[in-house]
């Protein structure tokens, strides 16, 4: 046996509108077909058509009533990305609250950022392919793991 991928991660939603809107004009990610569940739901896919992000809402998202909020014991997503300048542009313009890292070591580079269900996105990224000076972090942004930040643009009911 070997694992050879990560397939996709899903994720509820009290917002399916919101959801969709945050990965696709945060990320700049686009919605792909997603068959008919018989529930409100959307895939998302990265630079081709291979949904790596299903979001779902309806009752199947539902826990005793409620949509979850937040990532339980999954503590974040990380997604590679390209492009640093104009990712961290898309978060500040659209008013998400964020912070940053620069992977000790490295040459990685990470925005981390909330989904409107509170989902924590990693938003990792190569510095050799940005062709640009490593960004200086104010210190006000830097990423403390285990220290909560910010409150997402909308909460699941």
């Amino acid at each position: 046996m070997q694992v050879t991928g990560l397939f996709h991660v899903a994720i509820k939603t009290n917002d399916l509108d919101s959801t969709v809107k945050f990965y696709t004009d945060v990320l700049g990610m686009k919605l792909v077909h997603r068959p008919d569940f018989g529930f409100p739901g959307a895939w998302i896919a990265a630079g081709d058509d291979i949904p790596i992000i299903h979001i779902y809402a309806g009752g199947p998202a539902l826990v005793d009533g409620k949509t979850p909020y937040g990532t339980g014991s999954l503590d974040h997503v990380s997604l590679t990305i390209k492009g640093w300048d104009e990712c961290l542009d898309r978060v500040k313009k659209l008013g998400y609250d964020w912070r940053a890292a620069l992977v000790p070591g490295t040459t990685l580079w990470q925005i981390f950022v909330h989904d409107p269900s509170g989902v924590m996105m990693e938003l990792t990224f190569d510095g050799k392919a940005e062709g640009r000076p490593t960004p200086e972090i104010p210190a006000d942004r830097v990423y403390q793991a285990g220290k909560p930040f910010g409150t997402p643009k909308a909460k699941a009911a």
